[in-house]
């Protein structure tokens, strides 16, 4: 009884914390991730205060976390958007995946962790964090700019590439190598096509079977077959996530809709139980070893999603703000990048991986909606300059005088001016 009653506090103080965590988030309107990723880094290993006995319930709920996250992405989609989604932002896609997944890669190989690390790493570096872009553009008032569907494009192309790329990731992780995890990754990649062709064909018989008027009832039919797939992909070595990912797909319609209603207060639940999970296995001591690092990636990570932004919203006909625009709201790394750091340490890869993982994580969490903020008037006052600039030049050859700066008064015998307007 000693033990429950200890279970029970640490258990409230973690969620009562994580509460007055997501209150400050909210109020400095930021994402509360990386809030989180900082409250796990607190109660864990190495931290100020360590739990004990709470330790593996949240363990138990970080993984629920992870299925019900992949599953409320699934529902985003049908099959058929998921198809069509492909071919249409093929080409931005692609820019995405070369321009942020290489670094990662390239980084994992010169530090000498291996091919398997190095797959680890490039999908740690190339997805953007869905939830705080999608905060980001609502906060900011960028959901209706030019902009918007080609930074959405890029988002789904990565949801996308998810869908096979946590297949691939966690069959090597399984087989411990690259060469030796060919017939896994067929049966993985095999699974995900008999998904998708059910969700295609028979999508209105698994509807038919999930549908309910009760919101219990249907609640508790999609959330037990999210689970069973789950646990059966699991046996399968594609991940459970991979699984829950899956089952959204296969829904479509009116009951996607009422089960993300339904399922969205769980999911934020235990999303946090994930993230606070994922700091308690970090070592707040071994962050400063991979600090240089995290550091440099982060850096290269900005510069990345800012040239691949640029590039999708100039594609689409979009002038120097909005391609400025585009490329910051990309910047974010978080929940998948989490989701893959986090399946590397459940299959006993390098902790150094999931620390530099944590630590990339945290800084771009936190830089991304803080360049987005910045990026108009920075822009602004660039475009000014540039346009005096051309403006000046141009009277140069008409060979007319070069005009007063616009912060200096203009005087006259007698009197003076007071400096013009500023643009």
């Amino acid at each position: 009884m000693h033990d429950f009653s200890i279970l029970l506090l640490e258990l409230g103080g973690v969620l009562l914390g994580l509460g007055l965590v997501g209150t400050l988030a909210a109020r400095a309107s930021i994402s509360p991730i990386p809030l989180y990723l900082l409250a796990g880094l607190a109660f864990g290993v190495g931290g100020v205060l360590p739990l004990s006995a709470s330790q593996e319930f949240i363990a138990t709920g970080a993984e629920i976390g992870v299925i019900l996250l992949l599953l409320t992405l699934g529902l985003e989609y049908t099959a058929d958007e998921l198809v069509g989604n492909l071919r249409r932002s093929a080409p931005a896609g692609l820019v995405d995946l070369v321009l942020n997944a290489t670094p990662g890669a390239v980084a994992a190989l010169l530090l000498g962790w291996g091919p398997v690390a190095a797959v680890v790493l490039a999908g740690v570096t190339y997805v953007t964090s869905s939830g705080i872009t999608a905060k980001v553009l609502s906060d900011l008032g960028w959901l209706g700019h030019r902009e918007t569907p080609a930074v959405l494009s890029i988002l789904v192309m990565e949801d996308l590439a998810m869908a096979v790329y946590l297949p691939v990731l966690t069959t090597l992780l399984a087989a411990g190598g690259v060469a030796s995890g060919a017939l896994s990754l067929g049966v993985a990649v095999t699974a995900v096509a008999v998904v998708l062709i059910v969700a295609l064909r028979f999508g209105r018989q698994l509807e038919a079977f999930v549908a309910s008027p009760n919101d219990e009832v249907l609640l508790l039919k999609v959330l037990g077959l999210t689970i069973l797939v789950a646990g059966v992909a699991q046996k399968l070595h594609v991940s459970a996530a991979v699984g829950a990912f899956l089952v959204g797909i296969a829904l479509s319609g009116p009951i996607a809709h009422t089960a993300r209603q339904l399922l969205s207060p769980l999911r934020d639940l235990f999303a946090a139980v994930f993230f606070v999970f994922f700091g308690l296995q970090t070592n707040p001591a071994h962050l400063a070893p991979v600090a240089g690092v995290a550091i440099a990636l982060a850096v290269t990570g900005v510069v990345t999603k800012i040239a691949t932004g640029y590039i999708a919203a100039r594609r689409a006909g979009v002038g120097p703000m909005g391609r400025a625009r585009a490329g910051t709201s990309l910047i974010p790394r978080g929940e998948f990048s989490i989701v893959i750091a986090g399946l590397a340490v459940a299959a006993d890869a390098d902790r150094e991986l999931a620390t530099l993982a944590a630590a990339y994580v945290l800084a771009l969490a936190i830089i991304g909606p803080l360049a987005a903020r910045a990026v108009e008037p920075v822009m602004k006052a660039w475009l000014r300059r540039r346009k005096r600039r051309a403006r000046a030049a141009a009277q140069a050859e008409q060979g007319e005088p070069p005009p007063c700066r616009s912060d200096e008064a203009t005087t006259v015998p007698g009197k003076v001016t007071a400096p013009p307007e500023q643009e």
